[in-house]
């Protein structure tokens, strides 16, 4: 008889899959760390939308930031180099994920609850404000993960570049209001701290963001 036993089981191997697998960190970042931060800021960027006249469905915003890496359980977390490699590359493993999620949905996930867990375990990042807020906040998080090892001096080049993608990733959402909040209040905190590569990061967010770019020249 199908229970929710797997799925429970599978929030503990969450925990066990690290990101950004393969290089050295003064601080290793769990999948399932990842998605309660992701979700916390997607909660924070939904509520500068709403202030900014946006509507919001909050059933979704969760349900998007909760759940959004919970299929990397089946294949774990690949290098974002590797995955975004080729374009084929990048659908198939999409598909390896799509179908592993169908089978453990039909085979794990009870019956009247299967089309909830479809919609959960599907591709949040689509064009609705929501799907946009969790692409927003998974960059943010990004972005972080990659701060925290900059702050700490660490020399591999691969968060310099990961701070740096992560800004390119934003600038796409730059007329957003939660960019823009980003942009104008939490980044030149980020830039007050002293940190390796912080000079040639600080120009790159200032020709990103021009939102940045004003507070940071007045």
């Amino acid at each position: 008889l199908m229970a929710m036993h797997q799925y429970f089981m599978g929030m503990s191997q969450l925990e066990l899959i690290n990101r950004a697998p393969g290089f050295f960190k003064y601080q290793p970042h769990s999948v399932a760390a990842h998605s309660w931060k992701v979700t916390q800021i997607a909660q924070f960027l939904a509520d500068v939308e709403e202030q900014n006249g946006a509507q919001i469905n909050w059933k979704s915003v969760y349900e998007k930031a909760l759940n959004h890496d919970y299929t990397e359980r089946f294949i774990g977390d690949i290098k974002t180099p590797v995955k975004y490699a080729t374009s084929t590359l990048r659908s198939m493993l999409a598909d390896v994920e799509e179908s592993m999620t169908e089978n453990f949905i039909k085979t794990e996930i009870p019956e009247q609850f299967q089309a909830a867990y479809t919609r959960r375990l599907g591709e949040g990042k689509d064009d609705t404000i929501e799907g946009k807020i969790l692409s927003i906040s998974d960059k943010i998080d990004l972005l972080y993960e990659a701060y925290g090892e900059l702050e700490k001096f660490n020399p591999e080049p691969v968060f310099v570049n990961i701070f740096q993608s992560s800004l390119e990733a934003l600038a796409e959402f730059k007329d957003m209001a939660s960019v823009k909040y980003l942009a104008k209040e939490i980044l030149p905190e980020v830039f007050k701290e002293d940190f390796i590569h912080k000079d040639l990061l600080f120009d790159l967010a200032k020709s990103l963001l021009p939102d940045f770019a004003d507070v940071v020249n007045n």
